[in-house]
């Protein structure tokens, strides 16, 4: 009995040994391809850039990480339908103001974003939004300064299958409730800064064109907030030209400096010319 229970032992030891073998074996195979993989799509991803920046810009040249523009986003995205990513502006460093602001997500079917063209003198030095990411991307923010330089930041998403996850809200309530608008304002010492901050709630199902009707199966055709404009009394804060990026219900949320106390106007148009217009007086403490 002693003797089979020294054997059992000794076969035990070995046994266990080599289980300890595999699993490292396994998990040094899955962390060493989890790299491979994260380098080979951050080459795939910069191979489409190349491609991608002459159609969008032309031969201009773009400088890269000069401080005036910064891009935020989390290394991994929670939820791929919705990824907040948020862009900086230094001021310091674009003495003439910054004309516009493109959003690129290098693998996404329809890789810019958006567009946003900034008011002069609105001050604007942070906008946040939400957006798709369909693979493991770069998103990059190009800003154009007044002078018209290209200045370029980017920032590494891991993220899959954001352009065709499901609504959701079922199409009938979005539907209900599409061009609703919420205005959030932040009073200062939240901000804690002089500028004025406000979040923009948009209700729109922003439909990509890759998302399945869950009962028929059948594409549901694209259908987005195509252009945005924000204004005081008439005063260009920010406007947009966006695509099918963007999130369900488009969020937006910017600082900008306030001239008098005029209203703050926002007009949004649909694919479908659907427009939807709402104003609330500044001095509100928010909806």
């Amino acid at each position: 009995m002693q003797n089979h229970t020294y054997r059992s032992r000794q076969l035990a030891l070995p046994l266990a040994s080599i289980f300890a073998a595999i699993i490292l074996a396994v998990g040094t195979f899955f962390g060493s391809s989890g790299a491979a993989h994260a380098q080979q799509t951050t080459a795939s991803s910069d191979r489409i850039w190349q491609d991608l920046k002459g159609d969008v810009f032309g031969d201009r040249a773009i400088l890269v990480d000069t401080g005036v523009v910064r891009v935020e986003a989390p290394k991994r995205a929670q939820d791929a339908a919705i990824v907040p990513v948020d862009i900086y502006i230094d001021p310091a460093k674009a003495p003439d103001g910054i004309k516009s602001v493109t959003l690129i997500i290098d693998v996404n079917p329809a890789p810019v974003a958006a567009t946003f063209q900034i008011g002069k003198d609105a001050g604007v030095t942070h906008l946040s939004t939400r957006v798709r990411v369909n693979d493991y991307s770069y998103l990059r923010a190009i800003a154009e300064t007044q002078g018209g330089e290209l200045h370029m930041a980017q920032t590494f998403v891991k993220a899959s299958g954001g352009c065709s996850a499901p609504a959701v809200k079922n199409q009938d309530e979005a539907i209900a409730t599409m061009g609703q608008m919420k205005l959030r304002q932040f009073p200062p010492q939240e901000t804690m800064t002089k500028a004025q901050e406000l979040q923009l709630m948009i209700r729109h199902p922003n439909n990509s064109g890759l998302q399945r009707n869950p009962q028929t199966q059948y594409f549901i055709p694209a259908h987005f907030v195509q252009k945005l404009s924000i204004s005081q009394a008439d005063r260009p804060i920010l406007s947009m030209e966006g695509g099918i990026s963007i999130s369900e219900d488009p969020n937006f949320r910017f600082d900008f400096t306030a001239h008098g106390t005029g209203d703050i106007q926002v007009e949004a148009i649909d694919t479908d010319g659907k427009v939807f217009r709402n104003q609330w007086p500044l001095e509100a403490t928010g909806l």
